[in-house]
């Protein structure tokens, strides 16, 4: 490889950082709106929720294939296809005046997610070894901080200007992405992997995890009950046992699951798993509370604006914790990395918890000092966690990539995304049905109680804790620097 400048090191990592940032926009865009979609698409609530539901569905299919696909053809060339349909997509949302091209966007839009672990990679390719841990801990807290930071600018945007240019800017920015990724990166190691790619394989994930997540995320709306929701859940349990089946009789796999059944592997993906449950709940919860009239004793009376701000905190922290995790990674161990990140990020639930416990204890209609004092804290609590999510955020990959050969490195941190993905998805179905089950009538509408916004922090912070001990069961030959 050849030697370049710690200035062209910077100039890659704040590349593909800000394109990972870019990327991350979709999964906020349309939550300033999400209200106004029926109207504006002259559809139901349950119609337009699939603006939501495609762009998961298209991310969690991608990411392990654009993973494998990296190992096989190379990561720059591959970061460039698959920044386009992006592009596309966000250009077709602008455009849309009706459901189905907005959905087609979207899905667009959802093929890009596999990017962020396809750039960490690569970054772990080309960076010395002394530049690859910071690099890869803000890359991979590059979709947390794109999503907390671009409610509250999506909502100005929203409040100030038509939701279109949501869109078309999202278009622009990717395009000078494209521009920058083309420019600024270096092609990598050439590819260690050659023959086909599992085309079987991909298809027999793509319906399993399609199957699943539908399952998961549509069951509230369905009915936990209903035909639709467990006949897809069982479509997901055929397909996937059997995908598993013909995975391990592969030579050349789309997923090798010999190498994810690794002790470090597979721990490091259930810790995944509950940090992805962990990071998405917060943001499940608080904007809700803040949002709620403070009639209500316990609501913050908060605009969709006003929401943004004050949760940017999670969005910053995890910014800020990039460069000292990284430092600890290579003092102590990702090891002991993921396993404080986990006890933090628990610690910021608990405070959150805490707080909204004893909130209550003003009066009703007081919207004085209390309130700014409680969205203080529970600000300071949503950056605690935000914290503690940017340290598991740079831990987890490099415990992937320390643990696999170096020609899986792409497909195997894709599977790890893929593992946090099925997290957030599990967290709006709990934390759906656990608020949905503790409400109580205002207005003619059923709200969650305050009881119930509190039970919801402690299940979110008793994952984080169930995570920590994944991370303590990792063997300790993992709790060292992985070789560059």
């Amino acid at each position: 490889m050849a030697q370049r400048s710690g200035q062209s090191d910077s100039l890659i990592i704040g590349v593909l950082a800000l394109t990972g940032i870019v990327v991350s926009l979709a999964q906020t865009l349309v939550v300033p709106i999400l209200g106004q979609l029926p109207l504006i698409f002259s559809t139901s609530a349950a119609n337009t929720s699939w603006i939501v539901t495609v762009t998961l569905l298209a991310g969690a299919v991608s990411t392990p294939v654009l993973g494998r696909l990296g190992d096989m053809y190379g990561k720059k060339r591959i970061l460039l296809v698959a920044i386009t349909p992006f592009i596309l997509g966000s250009a077709l949302c602008a455009v849309s005046t009706s459901l189905l091209p907005m959905i087609l966007g979207r899905a667009l839009q959802g093929l890009a997610n596999g990017m962020v672990p396809l750039g960490i990679s690569l970054l772990h390719d080309v960076l010395p070894p002394g530049r690859v841990g910071s690099a890869i801990a803000l890359m991979s807290s590059s979709m947390g901080i794109g999503g907390a930071l671009g409610l509250p600018i999506a909502a100005a945007v929203t409040q100030f200007a038509n939701w279109r240019v949501l869109f078309w800017a999202t278009a622009v920015a990717a395009a000078i992405a494209a521009v920058a990724l083309w420019r600024a990166l270096p092609a990598g190691r050439r590819p260690r992997t050659s023959g086909r790619f599992d085309a079987v394989g991909a298809v027999g994930l793509a319906i399993g995890l399609v199957a699943l997540l539908l399952g998961v995320s549509k069951g509230a709306e369905w009915g936990w009950r209903s035909a639709l929701t467990i006949g897809c859940l069982a479509v997901a349990v055929v397909v996937l046992l059997a995908w598993g089946r013909y995975e391990l009789g592969r030579s050349q796999p789309l997923v090798d699951l010999r190498t994810t059944g690794r002790p470090v592997v597979l721990l490091t993906n259930l810790a995944s798993i509950l940090v992805g449950f962990a990071m998405y709940a917060m943001n499940l919860i608080l904007p809700q509370v803040m949002q709620l009239p403070v009639d209500l004793g316990y609501g913050l009376g908060q605009g969709m604006f006003q929401m943004g701000l004050w949760i940017a905190p999670m969005g910053l922290g995890m910014f800020i914790v990039s460069t000292p995790g990284a430092r600890l990674s290579r003092c102590r161990g990702p090891r002991t990395t993921l396993m404080l990140a986990n006890l933090v990020i628990a610690a910021g639930y608990g405070l959150a918890a805490l707080i909204l416990a004893t909130v209550g204890n003003r009066a009703p209609g007081d919207a004085g000092g209390p309130v700014v004092l409680t969205l203080i804290l529970l600000s300071a609590a949503a950056g605690i966690a935000g914290c503690g999510t940017g340290l598991a955020f740079g831990a987890m990959p490099a415990l992937i990539m320390g643990g696999v050969p170096a020609q899986q490195k792409a497909a195997a941190n894709g599977f790890n995304a893929l593992m946090r993905s099925l997290g957030t998805t599990s967290s709006a179905a709990v934390i759906g049905i656990l608020l949905a089950s503790m409400t109580q009538p205002i207005g003619g509408h059923a709200v969650p109680t305050q009881g119930g916004f509190v039970t919801a922090l402690l299940v979110g912070g008793v994952a984080a804790l169930v995570a920590a001990g994944f991370s303590f069961a990792i063997p300790g030959r993992a709790n060292t620097r992985p070789e560059h």
